[in-house]
């Protein structure tokens, strides 16, 4: 519970006015609004959690809130990121939820950090502020936030989204646990797709955003039983919400200060065994692969090892479909070797990165040399043929 001097907060008529369905309330009252007007409350991210998060807090009558992203609103966002419009595409993501809050309570102060939070300045944005909210979406940002979280003594309302599933609870409050309780290690990197990947239902980032912010407002003003020592999981396709107890590590490591995250988690090591992979795998751009397809040369086979889903959206004309999942447990490995047949190969996917994969296993286990198209589908669509959807 924030214990904040509330003497010299005060309420005014309009407040009195804009939050009279919190102060009939007997759990809220007029104290209760003071401590939310006198709280302070950060969130990293302006996504899919963080819209719905600080629309709420704002309307809640949280005095100040930080917000810490350096990402633009691109019109994909506009499925879920519910704060953002169509007039600020293309536009800072923290600007656009500056101007949306200040709509919804021109009273509240908005701090922006138009930044990469990173182990050099998470400490100096943290500090300041009562609780952070965490809406990212990537594992070294929930290390670093977890454990400045932990150096400075803030609670850490945490929650997270894929497909149709999320999770959300609270760490590192009133000696519960912290995210390296449910995570002490990272898993192997690109073993967790992200949304971009795998997709994720527009609604679902609202519930967990909600859920997230009615957590903060819980703490702020000190009521009701927080999900510290609980993980929620929601299943939004069978609307199931159920519960996993969470308990501290005696034995997990202290953490006495901000390290590299992004080699904690891997990335570093993954990127540089990516491109030791790449090397000598031969690479084509998307106009040399429309002139081999416009001159309809049989040399060439073209497979894509995207997803079916994915291949129903958009298509490379005369691309054969083999998924990267059966290539990986050998059943396309075998429809490859029948297709090839003295051809050459040709590999593409949705940016590069899985096409280059897959060659790699073919090579690695059929002796299979193939030829990957640089950017994939993503960059035909944007350099060779606009008709074809991007997604």
């Amino acid at each position: 519970m924030l214990n904040p001097n509330l003497d010299d907060i005060q309420l005014t008529k309009d407040d009195y006015e804009r939050y009279s369905r919190h102060l009939i309330l007997p759990e809220v009252g007029l104290e209760g609004q003071k401590r939310l007007k006198a709280a302070s409350v950060l969130c990293i991210g302006t996504g899919g959690l963080g819209s719905p998060l600080l629309l709420y807090l704002a309307a809640a009558g949280i005095g100040r809130i930080g917000i810490v992203d350096f990402d633009v609103v691109d019109r994909s966002n506009l499925q879920r990121q519910v704060i953002h419009g169509t007039s600020w595409v293309g536009k800072p993501k923290i600007e656009s939820a500056k101007a949306r809050i200040l709509e919804i309570n021109p009273y509240c102060q908005v701090d922006l950090y138009e930044t990469r939070l990173s182990a050099e300045n998470a400490l100096q944005i943290v500090e300041p502020y009562d609780i952070v909210v965490d809406g990212t979406d990537n594992f070294p940002t929930r290390y670093l936030v977890n454990d400045a979280c932990v150096l400075l003594n803030k609670p850490n309302v945490y929650g997270s989204i894929f497909r149709f599933e999320g999770q959300a609870t609270v760490f590192n409050y009133e000696g519960g646990p912290n995210y390296r309780d449910l995570y002490p290690e990272p898993p192997p990197p690109g073993m967790v797709p992200s949304c971009a990947e795998g997709g994720v239902l527009g609604i679902l980032p609202g519930i967990i955003g909600v859920i997230q912010a009615t957590e903060t407002v819980k703490i702020i003003l000190g009521k009701g039983t927080t999900l510290s020592g609980r993980l929620l999981l929601f299943d939004a396709l069978n609307m199931k919400f159920r519960e996993l107890k969470l308990r501290p590590n005696p034995v997990r490591p202290v953490i006495e200060q901000l390290i590299d995250y992004e080699m904690f988690c891997g990335i570093p090591q993954a990127k540089a065994a990516e491109a030791e992979a790449k090397q000598g795998m031969e690479e084509i751009t998307v106009q040399q692969l429309k002139q081999i397809l416009d001159e309809g040369s049989g040399e060439y086979v073209v497979i894509d090892v995207r997803n079916p889903h994915e291949y129903e959206i958009a298509k490379i004309p005369g691309a054969v479909l083999i998924p990267l999942p059966d290539i990986e447990n050998g059943r396309g490995v075998e429809q490859v070797k029948e297709l090839l047949n003295g051809h050459k190969l040709v590999a593409h996917c949705k940016m590069g990165g899985r096409s280059a994969k897959a060659l790699g296993i073919l090579k690695e286990r059929a002796g299979i040399e193939g030829i990957n198209v640089k950017g994939g589908i993503t960059a035909w669509s944007r350099e060779v043929d606009p008709s074809v959807p991007e997604y």
